[in-house]
């Protein structure tokens, strides 16, 4: 009777929202950020995707996936946040261009404030080096710390990159539940997994070697640093703030596309 036991699919699709997109939005705004990668490629300015891997606790837990061992390690029985010796929250910046990662692991809570200061690191330690112009392309998810209506991510992105870096900024956000196709989740986040697989994360040290020993045929290869800083969550940005913030939307699907220039170049 054709029965064999079967787990459930993720097969039906989901918007995410109580207000999804159209399709026809959707599709418009992957058409928009496969143009830009292009003009900004093809221009020598970088391309950057960027997002936050899963949360880890740092310590004796179980670590999904296996390897070959003549005995399997020990760890504890329960995940307990009281067992921890800290927290690690992984923020990824993928240059699409290079096919380099960069991740910055932070210790605290993942804020917009925390996801510009990683892409401010990104820039001083490596992108100023391989792009002469100061103009980048970030694609990013449509929620978490650098979600398209956090407000704080937005204020940042103008205080920090445009304003003391002096970088023009390109933001392009992938609709709603639709973060699968953001190039960070199956060029690095997976290939951080899979080499990090069954391996207990016991200490910050231990993460870092996996992070960076992460590289596959096509050329990754993945550069790892540890932030200390304490980062605050809660922060909001008021009404009166956010009305003087500088980005320009865009014509094309405002909500998922803006730009800011740096302030000495704003009308």
């Amino acid at each position: 009777m054709d029965y064999s036991l079967r787990s459930n699919r993720k097969y039906l699709e989901s918007s995410g929202s109580k207000n999804p997109p159209s399709k026809e939005d959707r599709n418009k705004q992957f058409e928009t950020i496969e143009k830009l990668r292009e003009e900004y490629t093809s221009a020598g300015y970088a391309v950057i995707s960027v997002d936050t891997k899963k949360r880890e606790l740092i310590g004796n837990f179980k670590n999904d996936g296996s390897t070959y061992e003549q005995r399997p390690e020990d760890v504890l029985d329960h995940d307990f946040p009281s067992d921890a010796t800290g927290i690690a929250i992984p923020y990824g910046i993928y240059d699409v261009t290079r096919n380099h990662g960069s991740v910055y692991v932070g210790t605290t809570f993942d804020t917009g404030e925390f996801a510009v200061d990683c892409i401010k690191r990104w820039w001083l330690d490596v992108g100023r080096k391989h792009y002469s112009e100061s103009k980048i392309l970030i694609l990013a998810d449509c929620g978490g710390s650098n979600g398209a209506r956090l407000r704080l991510w937005k204020k940042s992105l103008e205080t920090v990159l445009c304003d003391q870096l002096g970088l023009h900024i390109r933001v392009c956000h992938y609709p709603p539940g639709k973060s699968k196709y953001n190039p960070i989740e199956h060029r690095l986040f997976s290939e951080i997994s899979k080499n990090w697989a069954g391996r207990p994360l016991r200490n910050y040290s231990t993460m870092l070697n996996y992070l960076r020993t992460t590289k596959t045929k096509t050329g990754l290869r993945v550069r790892a640093k540890l932030i200390a800083k304490a980062y605050r969550k809660g922060i909001k940005i008021p009404d009166k703030e956010f009305k003087k913030l500088m980005f320009e939307p865009s014509k094309i699907l405002p909500k998922w596309n803006y730009s800011i220039n740096p302030e000495s170049q704003r009308m």
